[in-house]
């Protein structure tokens, strides 16, 4: 995947961590779909998406407090009504500054939509 400027950047604190002192997984998750999202709006700011799918996310690296953490995201593929979004997380460390680790990667398929929530054409 190439480098650009992340989707999301931010500095994970301690209301965000589990009993082992590190980041929870379900906080990096949240952010990966909010990374998606702002991904497969780029193509129309004003199409409404809906997350529908996630591929198995394993976590390479843990996160810990104060670590700078950025979702980077590309768009992979995109059909009719979905988009699918391919998510990298990179953490650089507090502790260790310039020290960058890949913590994960996530392919996210999003579905546009109606008001009433019905799949629509992606407008181009």
């Amino acid at each position: 995947m190439k480098r650009s400027d992340p989707a999301i950047r931010v500095v994970l604190m301690p209301r965000d961590t589990n009993e082992m002192g590190t980041i929870f997984g379900g906080i990096i998750l949240s952010y990966i779909d909010q990374a998606g999202v702002i991904e497969a709006r780029k193509h129309n700011p004003s199409d409404r998406f809906v997350t529908v799918a996630m591929k198995e996310i394993i976590f390479k690296e843990p996160v810990y407090v104060g670590d700078i953490v950025s979702f980077y995201a590309e768009t992979i593929k995109i059909g009719d009504s979905s988009i699918k979004v391919q998510i990298t997380v990179e953490a650089e460390r507090r502790k260790s500054p310039g020290l960058k680790v890949i913590v994960t990667h996530a392919e996210a398929v999003y579905v546009c939509i109606d008001q009433s929530g019905k799949p629509i054409s992606i407008k181009r």
